[in-house]
């Protein structure tokens, strides 16, 4: 029987080690190759990728998980409203990372309702998934401690555990805010208004924080409109500031929604309001709005990496706070009319 008559089933699948060999290094550096980790030689790596290339050789991503003694793929997530590119983005990069090493992602949102989210935990952990990356809406985090007591990893992302132990990466809310409203207080402005979301949120009780102490250091007094959650409330709201005594020349949006509807309550009634909002959102750049920056793909990318134990965190450092960054377009740089 000549060699193309072998059946397939017959030749033999290459192997790591067939790999190794071929590229002439060690087992574990063609695996740390082959899985895309640091600090691994461009050369050596490129070398590794010719050999699995030239033999036929593919990684089982999966198998790869099962080694490092994860025995299911699947991997939840629960964000706060999807319809928030925000969320988008993050899952995203939650995604991405899980889909890299083998698994999967079963996504759901709350809708901001912290029984939706109960509901959504207890469904989760009845699939026995791998883990959950959560941006909680509730105030208390304790009935995820029954996850992490039963081996179930929990990592929170945009918001911080309360009343659990749990790795979590979060956004410089407080800093965000402060260096947006000192940007519009450094136009020239002194009546600046917030507008937040729901106030229960974490993430909105530090960005009314950080805008107030801004406001402190020059002895101005706030101006704080909450319970803006979507666009339409926030346009509601933006418009009775601007349509009441003592209009406020500037405002801080405090998210990216909220800053959309600051944008059609400015432009409706032709004013020439600043703003700075908080996240970046489509279009803000041909709108000319100035924004609290970060990279929310990048945090679900860290957060999924710490789920699947792929790095681990620094000794008693369970809470990283991600930078932002404000990137002036215009509508934070308009002086009092």
């Amino acid at each position: 029987m000549s060699t193309t008559d072998v059946p397939r089933s017959a030749v033999p699948m290459p192997t790591l080690a067939d790999v190794a060999q071929a590229a002439g290094v060690s087992l574990k550096t063609a695996s740390r190759a082959l899985n895309g980790e640091k600090n691994v030689a461009e050369a050596t790596r490129s070398r590794v990728a010719g050999a699995a290339d030239v033999l036929g050789f593919r990684l089982n991503p999966a198998a790869s998980m099962l080694k490092r003694g994860i025995s299911t793929t699947a991997v939840g997530m629960i964000t706060g409203d999807l319809t928030n590119p925000f969320y988008s983005a993050l899952a995203q990069g939650v995604e991405r990372e899980v889909r890299g090493c083998g698994g999967h992602l079963t996504l759901a949102s709350s809708d901001e309702d912290p029984q939706v989210e109960r509901e959504l935990v207890d469904e989760l952990y009845a699939r026995r998934v791998r883990g959950v990356v959560i941006a909680s809406t509730c105030a208390s985090h304790e009935n995820l401690r029954l996850l992490v007591e039963r081996g179930i990893a929990v990592v929170f992302v945009d918001r911080p555990p309360v009343g659990v132990d749990a790795d979590a990466f979060v956004l410089d809310n407080h800093g965000g805010a402060f260096a947006a409203t000192r940007h519009l207080l450094a136009a020239g402005h002194r009546r600046i208004a917030f507008v937040g979301d729901y106030g229960r949120l974490s993430t909105h009780q530090e960005r009314r924080r950080g805008y107030e102490d801004a406001l402190a250091v020059d002895g101005l007094e706030p101006v704080v409109r909450l319970g803006s959650h979507d666009v339409d409330s926030s346009r509601d709201a933006v418009l009775a500031l601007l349509d009441g005594p003592d209009a406020p020349t500037a405002l801080v949006a405090g998210n990216n929604r909220i800053a959309v509807g600051a944008v059609q309550a400015i432009a409706e009634r032709g004013a020439r309001t600043a703003l700075v909002g908080f996240d970046d959102f489509e279009l803000a750049d041909v709108l000319g709005v100035t924004t609290v920056s970060h990279d929310p793909a990048e945090m679900g990318r860290l957060a999924a990496r710490r789920l699947l134990c792929l790095d681990e965190a620094p000794s008693g450092e369970r809470t990283v706070v991600l930078p932002t960054t404000i990137v002036a377009r215009g509508s934070g740089e308009r002086a009092p009319a």
